[in-house]
């Protein structure tokens, strides 16, 4: 079987990128000439394992991870009888079972692969072989073979498209398993091979040469040439159908082989995707290397003692207690060594379950039901779409619960991307502004406001609304330049037409083309069709037919796109439409009047937040013209440098414009998405948003979405057009932070001097590190600065020199925002963060251009927006709208994080009770590696006692509900400050372990020493003790795991209570029926009320002290978390509601720059199709939405919803004059500039006493409660205003 070619391959972005220095040379039906090649076959393999490979390479795999090694060489060592005290079974049990579990579902999955790679594989195909159709296996299809696929088929590999059952050679392909589009793509063979029809004779004896460029991932990139009968032909991507699409609305098509296998681009883009480690991982692996030096300690430890004990004891005693033969006994030092250093290996094995071999297996079963959880979540269900949240990876959830950065894009992740022509400049002249008759001012239009009338259209569309009636009245006036502007906006797109059930609808590869082809149509202009060579339209209800003579079409760089006509006068002129800050540079000297208003519009637009471009054109000289065409045929058949000459070319006709207008475009803001915004930044989640939108648009939606607030001391504009202009512009902003950080500071330490401050409350919240509660200041979340940066600016900024400086300055802002940056500088931010801040970053996108910052970032979230699938699909987490960030992150990431946190913690400390027992023991042995319990039970201790509840704690557990997750943001601070598990947090469940086996064994030894029953039995022998041991152990963990689950539920009651249930009836079974060698043992302690005893005294004194120190810290020093669950444990206390009001865009917006944003998305149209092709009909209407959204100024304090969705507000506490020690609530302003009071005031717990005495500052977060009136204690407001 062939897989192999000539060629180096190196990791790519997106899979792997092939480095070939020759092209590929196919030749079609000549099986002989391709061989030689040594290309792929169309075979594929996804797969791991065969039936014989599976067991070796799987345990192979599993070895790897270091616990199972660790665990396999204790094994090794337990086999050898003079080292090893206990049995195999005890780690050969647990190992086997972690082995087993981990290796079914591997082989699921792998079976999984198999499944589809056979299906794939044994598909049909229809190949010509000797001029006759033949049926072959996809597996069997080699380069150069032609076949014939029908509609609804798959395609088999990727194929020159050489013939169709369409007119002029075209076929459409749904990409829906290549891009996750649904919508259906247009590809068109060349008009020559065309000719040949279905002939499979003339087929056959098609022997066309290709030349192209080797294997590679860019789906949307193609470049190649086919020699046919002496003459050179131009191939592109419009030319070729790729694997994995599926031919629709095409009875047939015929097509050559010249990528098969896995040199398809499918293949290429299916490369392993980088594996994401979360930072609990990273903090596991450093524990468990902790654990085994510990180990290592205590093994050494005991190897000194025991060498001790033998040299002054026990030799002495080797009548009753025999040294192993292998042991020397003169003289009595070398065989206490000897001795000495087999019982380090001895106690290596003793001791291992220190080192958890279950934790790896729990973490990941908890993951699993952490992410279904996820999926269930009817809340985070989009009924419009019928979007359901996603988790698309199983490794990453307690990561949701401690994001410290989200970089987000704009277009149809915080806004819609349904597009509304809004406003507009012909000539110098603004159009779409609505003016108050009163005192002629303008005003936002509203439901009541009077739209214009279009009913003297026939085509008009019912949903497209415009207000003002100027524009139509210049455009029925025959203005020219009305009619120059609508009419470019008719003829300069790739949009395709089409007429379903009698009406016409366009398909656009973006909402913005969708949008102003719309609008030309609603104005008089109306797109009816096109030919490969002609576009034609109505003009107020005239028929005009143009020639289409060349399509320059859009793409990044150039931010424009063009075509040139041959009008019905027989002249040739070109229609453009762009970014201003590229047209502007391409425009003609002179018009400076037009010019200046223009511009002038176009920041008043761009200052209302709606997406800009202008219109420019030129009449093209016919000599001229003819001469460009033949240079830009040349360059369109060039292998080398292909897109580079023609963009040379483009550039040289695109020159010497005359500016038209500009069109302003409206964006709408998803919903919820300023609550959302404001909720995450309340969480201490810095958002900065990376756009490819202007300055000033960018700006004004920051304001729309709270992003940016009037709250904020500045806005910083970095816009240097150089890197020392950029550099002394971070400098500038550097020193304002520093200095506001300074007189913040001296604030707030004044303010603690005046009111007497005491310093102990900066412990009063140990896992609620928020900030200005730690520290007496309260600050509010949207002060502090915002930076704005450009994307030229931003281009020095990450150079090694500033990017520090850069960095420095973004993370100390509340807010940042990014403007007209690419898809590798979104990247290249991300990766700044991750680099030299230890903080987790999520980015969250919905287009192609967002696809490498989801993958850079610690968590990518993929919204399944207007723009195709392409960032679902490098996703981590999906979701349908941004809103659904907040649940993602306050509700299922906090608890993923929480669970997981008290799950570990729980876990150390279950394992080192129950090791450290055998540390003690040693003593009392000496140091000979006895162990105190029966090796069954060692063996299935994590398994089978103490597996399940720890579990249910992980899956089920919460400390607040969904409601109060979301109506109390700051309860998320301690997971990005890492506050709930880390070094420190192991480190006291460890020592609460190591407590607690210290309680296990020393209390049983003590009340059994020299112990008797009644009948005169002694209960003082090894086997009586370890069972009274395990038991205790056994119970107290359940006690302990008891206290520690905050939620109960049927699972918790089940597995706990049933574990006990569990041990006991195990215990009797494996004893009684298999025969133990500790029956009877348990069921004699359990007979004498000395075992009781001990069991109740040992609880008392391990629970004591427990239930003690949480009462006294939630009593005197209680977390945010403890106060809500109070309040959530209150039946009668009803939730407060708030008045809930969006930021609209505030009136202070900067004015800084004097480009404007370009509307096209980030991709190529159909240009080079129409210009290669005939008719092309579309299938969806273009987007097209209502305009006309409300702008007001916000002059009061915005509060925040109280729902489900949103954060209710709380109540500010501050303290009072002399004569009123008690916290009153403090006044808080609506929308409309009223004073709204809360509902009840509170005073503290304490009842008030001296009134001469000095005024203590209260907890801002202190539950406080009216003891004089019987009033309801009331929660403290975690928001800022």
């Amino acid at each position: 079987m062939k897989k192999k070619r000539r060629s180096k391959r190196s990791d790519g972005e997106n899979g792997f990128s092939f480095k070939i220095k020759e092209n590929e040379r196919i030749r079609a039906n000549d099986t002989a000439f391709n061989s030689q090649f040594n290309y792929s076959d169309n075979y594929i393999q996804t797969s791991k394992y065969t039936l014989l490979s599976f067991v070796p390479v799987n345990l192979l795999e599993q070895f790897q991870r270091l616990a199972n090694f660790y665990f396999l060489c204790l094994l090794v060592l337990q086999f050898i009888p003079f080292i090893s005290s206990l049995t195999p079974v005890t780690t050969a049990v647990p190992l086997i079972g972690v082995l087993l579990l981990t290796a079914i579902k591997d082989a699921y999955d792998d079976f999984q692969r198999h499944r589809s790679d056979s299906q794939v594989n044994n598909r049909k195909s229809h190949v010509l072989l000797n001029g006759k159709s033949v049926e072959e296996r996809w597996h069997k299809v080699q380069v150069g073979d032609i076949i014939r696929m029908e509609n609804d088929q798959f395609i088999a590999a990727d194929l020159l498209l050489l013939t169709t059952s369409e007119p002029n050679g075209l076929c459409y392909i749904e990409t829906a398993e290549l891009d996750g589009e649904t919508n259906l793509k247009c590809r068109q063979c060349l008009m020559e091979t065309a000719e040949m029809g279905q002939d499979e004779a003339k087929i056959g004896a098609f022997d066309g040469e290709i030349v192209c460029e080797p294997p590679n991932n860019h789906l949307n990139k193609f470049e190649g040439r086919l020699t046919w009968k002496g003459k050179q032909y131009s191939l592109d991507n419009e030319k070729i159908l790729l694997r994995g699409c599926v031919l629709r609305n095409t009875q047939w098509c015929y097509g050559v082989v010249i990528f098969a296998g896995r040199d398809t681009k499918l293949m290429q883009n299916s490369g392993k995707t980088k594996f994401k480690r979360t930072s609990i991982d990273r903090l596991l692996n450093f524990i468990i290397l902790g654990i085994v030096f510990f180990l290592l300690s205590m093994c050494l430890f005991c190897t000194i003692a025991c060498g001790v004990w033998e040299t002054v004891t026990g030799q002495y005693f080797r009548s009753y207690l025999p040294w192993d033969p292998l042991i020397p006994a003169e003289p009595p030092a070398a065989g206490s060594t000897v001795i000495a250093l087999l019982i380090f290996f001895s106690y290596a094995i003793v001791l291992n379950t220190v080192v958890p071999i279950s934790l790896y297996v729990s973490v990941e079963v908890i993951r699993l039901a952490q992410s279904f959880l996820i999926n269930w979540d009817q809340q985070m269900y989009y009924e419009k779409s019928q979007t359901p949240a996603k988790a698309r990876t199983t490794t990453l959830n307690e990561e949701l619960g401690q994001i410290e950065y989200i970089f987000s894009d704009k277009t149809g992740t915080l806004t819609q991307n349904i597009m509304s022509f809004n406003k507009c400049s012909i000539g110098g002249t603004c159009y779409g502004d609505v003016f108050d008759a009163t005192n002629g001012e303008v005003i936002e239009p509203n439901e009541n406001t009077k739209t214009v009338d279009f009913s003297f259209n026939p085509l008009h569309e019912q949903t497209f609304k415009f207000y003002d009636q100027t524009l139509v009245d210049s455009n029925r006036d025959q203005d020219p330049t009305c009619h120059e502007f609508f009419r470019l906006l008719a003829l300069c797109h790739t949009v395709m037409p089409d007429e379903k059930n009698g009406k016409l609808e366009y398909q656009a590869q973006s909402p913005d083309e969708g949008a102003l082809v719309s609008a030309a149509r609603n104005f008089g202009f109306v797109f009816k069709a096109r030919t490969p060579d002609s576009v034609t339209i109505e003009v107020m209800g005239k028929t005009e037919v143009y020639e289409l003579l060349c399509i320059l079409d859009f793409n990044n760089v150039r931010k424009r796109m063009s075509v040139i006509l041959r009008g019905p006068n027989g002249k040739i002129r070109l229609y453009c439409k762009g970014a201003d800050s590229i047209v502007y540079d391409h425009l003609q000297s002179g018009n400076d009047d037009i010019k200046n208003k223009t511009q002038e519009h176009l920041n008043k637009f761009a200052g209302e937040g709606l997406r800009t471009l202008c219109l420019a054109i030129r009449d093209v000289d016919e000599a001229y013209f003819e001469d460009w065409k033949e240079r830009h045929h040349e360059a369109s058949v060039s292998m080398k440098s292909r897109e580079e000459r023609l963009d040379k070319l483009y550039e040289e006709i695109e020159q010497n414009l005359t500016l038209l207008g500009a069109t302003a475009i409206e964006d709408k803001l998803q919903d919820g998405v300023p609550q959302t915004i404001a909720n995450l930044a309340i969480a201490g989640i810095k958002i900065w948003v990376l756009t490819g939108d202007k300055q000033e648009t960018a700006i004004n939606i920051g304001y729309s979405c709270q992003l940016l607030t009037d709250d904020m001391v500045d806005i910083f504009i970095v816009d240097g057009q150089n890197v020392e202009d950029v550099e002394l512009q971070l400098i500038k902003c550097r020193e304002s932070l520093r200095g506001y950080a300074r007189s913040q500071v001296q604030t707030a330490l004044s303010g603690i001097s005046d009111r007497g401050y005491s310093s102990s409350i900066g412990g009063e919240m140990e896992d609620m590190a928020c900030g200005p509660e730690l520290t007496g200041i309260d600050e509010d979340s949207n002060t502090g600065y915002a930076l704005v940066i450009n994307g030229h600016s931003l281009v020095y900024a990450l150079q090694t020199k500033l990017e520090k400086l850069f960095l420095d300055v973004g993370t100390q802002c509340k807010a940042v925002i990014c403007c007209r940056v690419t898809p590798l500088q979104k990247a290249m931010v991300v990766d700044l963060v991750k680099k030299y801040k230890q903080a987790v970053t999520l980015s969250i996108g919905d287009g192609a251009n967002d696809v490498s910052m989801i993958k850079t970032a610690h968590i990518g979230v993929g919204i399944s927006g207007q723009e195709g699938m392409q960032a679902v699909l490098a996703s981590d987490y999906s979701i349908a709208q941004f809103r659904y960030l907040e649940r993602l992150l306050l509700v299922h990431g906090r608890w993923s994080y929480l669970r997981m946190a008290k799950f570990l913690r729980y876990f150390f400390y279950k394992n080192f009770a129950f090791t450290l027992c055998h540390f003690w023991f040693a003593f009392f042995c000496g140091f000979s590696a006895q162990t105190v319990f029966d090796p069954m039970f060692i063996s299935v201790y994590n398994l089978f006692y103490t597996s399940l509840p720890v579990l249910a704690l992980g899956i089920f557990d919460q400390d607040v509900n969904d409601v109060n997750s979301l109506k109390y943001p700051k309860l998320y601070t301690p997971g990005h400050l890492n506050l709930l598990f880390n070094k420190e947090e192991f480190f006291r469940s460890a020592v609460h372990g190591c407590l607690t086996s210290c309680v296990l064994f020393f209390i049983p030894y003590g009340a059994y020493f020299d112990g008797a029953s009644h009948q005169g039995h002694t209960t003082s022998d090894h086997q009586l003790i370890g069972s009274v041991v395990a038991t205790i152990l056994v119970v107290v963990v359940t006690v302990q795991i008891a206290l520690d689950t905050a939620y109960w539920t049927v699972f918790n009651h089940i597995t706990i209570w049933g574990s006990l249930v569990w041990y006991f009836a195990l215990q009797y079974f494996y004893n009684f029926v298999i025969g133990g060698s500790y029956v009877g043992s348990l069921t004699k302690a359990m007979g004498e009320a000395t075992f009781w005893f001990t069991l109740v005294l040992s609880i008392v004194i391990v629970m004591i002290p427990v239930v003690a120190w949480r009462f006294y810290f939630f009593d005197v020093h209680p977390t945010l978390a403890d106060r809500v669950r109070f309040k959530q444990r209150l039946p009668r206390i009803r939730p407060r509601k708030s008045q809930d009001f969006a930021r609209t865009p505030s009136a202070r917006r900067s004015r800084q720059s004097l480009r404007s944003g370009y509307a096209f998305a980030h991709q190529e149209g159909f240009g080079k199709l129409i210009t290669s092709g005939k008719i092309m009909p579309s299938s969806n209407n273009a987007a097209n939405n209502n305009s006309g959204s409300v702008h007001s100024v916000s002059t009061g304090l915005a509060s925040v919803a109280d729902q489900h969705d949103g954060p209710v507000s709380g109540i500010f506490y501050h303290p009072m004059g002399e004569n009123d020690r008690s916290m009153q609530p403090s006044t808080r302003q609506s929308h409309n500039g009223s004073s709204v009071q809360p509902r009840a005031s509170a005073v503290a717990y304490a009842r008030t006493g001296n009134n001469s005495s000095r005024p203590r500052l209260q907890d801002p977060y202190a539950i406080t409660v009216d003891l004089e009136s019987g009033g309801e204690p009331a929660l403290p407001n975690t928001m800022s205003t």
